[in-house]
């Protein structure tokens, strides 16, 4: 990953990059004047560090470090449910990953998929589908422990809220879009429920959806998540253009990010924390955003080995399927 320095550094070169490139001193200055303006005047502090500490380090079992359920834990019980909250509750997690979406009538639900087909017995976007209409899917229906969870229903935002205070759980709102509506709904959320500025953190991977949610109320804790080459490459690693041009561009988009993320954008929107695919994290890597006040948390950690590796060398917060085996690996 790029780690260019400091602000006066990573300035200077935006200098050099820019004046190269246009070939006048004059209009380098003027855009990097600019940048520095804008940073000044419409950044974010960050919240104080001991409410970002309360959410981010909650007390973990043995003095271990924080684990979080993805989506509740989608090996253990099926995803994005109330049945995953109250599994992933007593399996040991100290928290829950859950992802916002909306029904057709505008309510919020948890669902990771834009359609509700991989996950459910029905079929269609999400956004298609008014409330009542969801709540008639199973929503346990494709998970491989759907015996155990039948009839499991998809939960709205407020009902898994709403479970997971029940068990202290610390929670992870992953949003993915609609950046106004979703800053709009967790506002109203943490309005009804003031327990959630010392125990949630909204995150994404857009970060106009995290400037706005800081915009809607400066008190939310908030991270930004990163993958480097996620633009030009899948998970897995193979090109997502079929192209050599169309790889070569998205690849250079992706420098230019991963290089904003590392050092504007994490300030720009004042994030507590970064949360990063599991195989780009390094203890150099925690050292360098801990200099920073960011805390990392890897994603997504399904082995015991890897645990291991987080819960004893990293000594920082992971995201696991699981937390009673080892799952496939998760992209």
């Amino acid at each position: 990953m790029l780690q260019v320095g400091d602000e006066p550094v990573y300035f200077s070169a935006v200098f050099l990059l820019v004046a190269l490139g246009t070939r006048s001193a004059a209009g380098a200055s003027l855009l990097t004047a600019s940048l520095y303006v804008f940073m000044v005047m419409f950044r974010f502090p960050p919240v104080p560090a001991d409410q970002a500490g309360r959410v981010l380090r909650p007390g973990a079992p043995s003095g271990g470090v924080p684990v979080v359920a993805l989506r509740g834990g989608s090996c253990d019980a099926p995803e994005n449910t109330v049945a995953a909250i109250r599994e992933a509750s007593r399996n040991g997690a100290t928290g829950v990953q859950l992802d916002l979406s909306f029904t057709a009538d505008g309510v919020p639900v948890l669902m990771h998929d834009e359609t509700v087909d991989r996950t459910t017995n029905g079929s269609g976007p999400v956004s298609n589908l008014p409330l009542v209409q969801l709540k008639k899917l199973d929503a346990a229906a494709r998970h491989r422990l759907k015996d155990k969870f039948s009839g499991e229903k998809v939960p709205t935002l407020q009902e898994a809220v709403e479970e997971c205070i029940r068990h202290q759980l610390t929670i992870f709102f992953d949003v993915k879009g609609q950046a106004d509506k979703a800053a709009s709904v967790l506002h109203e959320m943490y309005k009804k429920f003031p327990v959630l500025y010392n125990s949630s953190i909204v995150s994404s991977f857009e970060p106009k959806v995290i400037y706005k949610m800081r915009q809607t109320d400066p008190d939310v804790v908030t991270a930004l998540i990163h993958r480097p080459w996620r633009l030009s490459r899948f998970g897995d690693g193979s090109s997502r253009s079929p192209s050599t041009w169309g790889q070569l561009w998205t690849g250079f988009l992706d420098l230019l990010l991963d290089w904003a993320h590392h050092h504007i954008l994490w300030k720009l929107c004042g994030v507590s924390a970064i949360l990063v695919q599991k195989d780009f994290i390094s203890l150099d890597y925690v050292q360098y955003w801990a200099e920073r006040g960011v805390e990392v948390v890897g994603w997504i950690v399904n082995t015991a080995v890897e645990k291991e590796f987080y819960q004893h060398l990293l000594k920082i917060g992971y995201i696991t399927d699981s937390l009673r085996e080892d799952c496939d690996p998760h992209y």
